[in-house]
C-alpha cells in the first residue's frame, strides 16, 4: 500500500505551477552562474549592452513608431502581411463577442500545442497564396487551415471550433494529411503532437469545471470560467497561466510528477537546491506560457482586461536562448557541446533554458531604457516580439545557413 502524499509535498509541487516559480528558480541558477558555479555555461555580462543595442536597432527598424504587438500565435497567422484569421472570422456571423472569443481560444490552444519545432526539412505549401512556409509560421498556417476545415469540430454546422470529442478522436492520418507530412516532407515529433491533442481532448472533457460550455467541453470554455471567476473582468496574466498549468497538467507525456501533481515542462538540475520535495526541480513551462501569451488577445476581444503582463516570463526556447549564445552573453564551457545533440532533459539544456529566462528579464530592462519605455508601456510580450525572438532568428540565419539554433536539442514535438 502506497502512503498518500503529504500536504506539504502537494503544496510544494503546486508552487512549481506558476510563472513566479519559473522566475525565482531561474534567478537562483543565474546567481550560481555569476559565481562560476555552473558546469555548462558561464555568463558574460559585458555582452549585454551590445546585444541590447542590436535588438533596439531591430525594433526601431521593424516598428518605427515603437507600437509593437504582443508576442503570440496571432503574429504567425499574419505572416506575409495577410490577415488570415480576420478573413476567416468574417466568413460567418457571430452571436456575440463571447462566441467569437471561444472560437479564437479554440484555435489558439490547438495551434500552440502543435507548435514545438518542426525540424529543418519540413515545409507547408499554402493553397490560397501558393507560398511555402517552414518552422513556426508553417505550423501556424497548417493549423489554421485544419481549423477552418472543421477537422477539430464534431459539429458539421459549426466548423470553427475545437471540441473534446474531435480532439480525442483525431488520428495520425488526419494530422499527417493536414500537416502535409510525407516521407519526403518529414515533421519532427508528429506522434508527440498527436498524443498531445488527443490527451487535450480527454482532459478538457475531464475538467468541465474549467472548459465546460452549454454546447460541450472545448478549450474556449476557459473564457466562461474566467468571466465567472473575475466578475470585474480584470484577470492577471499569471493567473491565466496558473489555471492552464493546473487544468492541463496531465496532457504532457513522460514528465515529472510530484505528490500526484503533474509538473509539465519541469526538469532536473543538480545545482538547484531547495529544502523541500522540489529539490533540484526547474520549472520552465515554455509551451504553457506561449499559450498564455497567445490567449491575451482572444480574451481581450471577448471583453476581459488582462493585467500585470510581466507576471509572465520570457520563453525558454531556442530563439531567445540562441540569441544569448550567438550574441556571446552565454558561453559554453565545453565548445564541443555545440557539435553534439542533446536530450531535452540533459542538464546542459535545462541550464541553457533557465539562464535564458533570467537573462531575457535583464536584457528587457536595458532594451526598454534604450527605447525610453517601461514595463507598463512596453511589456515583456513586446520585448519578445520586437524583439529578442526575432533577433535570435536573424542571428541564427547569419551564423548558420539553415538558420538552426546554436545547440541541437532532440525534440518530441512537445517542448520546443
Amino acid at each position: 500500500m502506497t502512503d498518500a502524499p503529504s500536504p506539504e509535498d502537494v503544496a510544494a509541487a503546486r508552487r512549481l505551477l506558476s510563472a513566479e516559480a519559473v522566475r525565482e528558480r531561474a534567478n537562483h541558477l543565474f546567481d550560481l552562474a555569476l559565481m562560476e558555479r555552473l558546469d555548462h555555461f558561464r555568463v558574460d555580462l559585458s555582452r549585454l549592452d551590445p546585444v541590447a543595442e542590436w535588438v533596439e536597432r531591430l525594433i526601431r527598424s521593424e516598428h518605427p513608431t515603437l507600437e509593437v504587438p504582443p508576442h503570440s500565435r496571432w503574429r504567425n497567422f499574419e505572416v506575409g502581411g495577410i490577415d488570415r484569421w480576420g478573413s476567416l472570422a468574417v466568413s460567418r456571423e457571430w452571436n456575440d463577442a463571447l462566441e467569437f472569443g471561444r472560437s479564437a481560444i479554440d484555435l489558439a490552444v490547438v495551434s500552440v500545442l502543435i507548435d514545438a519545432g518542426a525540424g529543418p526539412r519540413w515545409t507547408y505549401a499554402e493553397a490560397a497564396t501558393g507560398e511555402t512556409y517552414t518552422r513556426t509560421e508553417g505550423l501556424a498556417i497548417a493549423s489554421l487551415a485544419m481549423f477552418a476545415s472543421g477537422l477539430f469540430s464534431t459539429d458539421p454546422f459549426d466548423p470553427l471550433r475545437a471540441d473534446a470529442r474531435a480532439l480525442a478522436g483525431l488520428t495520425a492520418e488526419e494530422l499527417a494529411d493536414g500537416m502535409q507530412v510525407s516521407s519526403s516532407n518529414p515533421l519532427v515529433g508528429l506522434d508527440g503532437r498527436l498524443g498531445l491533442l488527443n490527451r487535450l481532448g480527454q482532459q478538457i472533457a475531464h475538467r468541465a469545471d474549467v472548459f465546460g460550455t452549454e454546447d460541450g467541453a472545448r478549450p474556449g470554455g476557459l473564457l466562461d470560467h474566467l468571466i465567472a471567476r473575475f466578475p470585474d473582468g480584470r484577470v492577471p496574466a499569471a493567473t491565466v497561466l496558473a489555471t492552464l498549468l493546473d487544468a492541463l497538467g496531465p496532457i504532457w507525456p513522460g514528465r515529472w510528477s510530484l505528490a500526484g501533481v503533474p509538473l509539465g515542462d519541469t526538469w532536473v538540475h543538480g545545482k538547484l537546491r531547495a529544502d523541500d520535495a522540489t529539490d533540484t526541480l526547474m520549472p520552465l513551462h515554455k509551451l504553457s506560457q506561449w499559450l498564455t501569451y497567445s490567449l491575451l488577445e482572444p480574451l481581450s476581444w471577448a471583453g476581459l482586461e488582462i493585467t500585470q503582463l510581466d507576471g509572465l516570463t520570457g520563453l525558454a526556447e531556442y530563439r531567445n536562448g540562441g540569441l544569448l549564445i550567438d550574441g556571446g552573453i552565454l558561453v559554453l564551457r565545453d565548445p564541443e557541446a555545440a557539435r553534439r545533440s542533446h536530450a531535452v532533459d540533459d542538464e546542459l539544456v535545462v541550464e541553457w533554458r533557465a539562464l535564458t529566462i533570467a537573462l531575457i528579464d535583464r536584457l528587457a530592462g536595458v532594451i526598454r531604457q534604450r527605447l525610453g519605455r517601461n514595463a507598463l508601456n512596453f511589456p515583456l510580450a513586446c520585448v519578445l516580439e520586437g524583439g529578442t525572438w526575432l533577433a535570435g532568428r536573424r542571428l541564427a540565419r547569419e551564423r548558420r545557413p539553415d538558420g538552426s539554433p546554436p545547440l541541437t536539442v532532440v525534440s518530441d514535438g512537445t517542448v520546443f
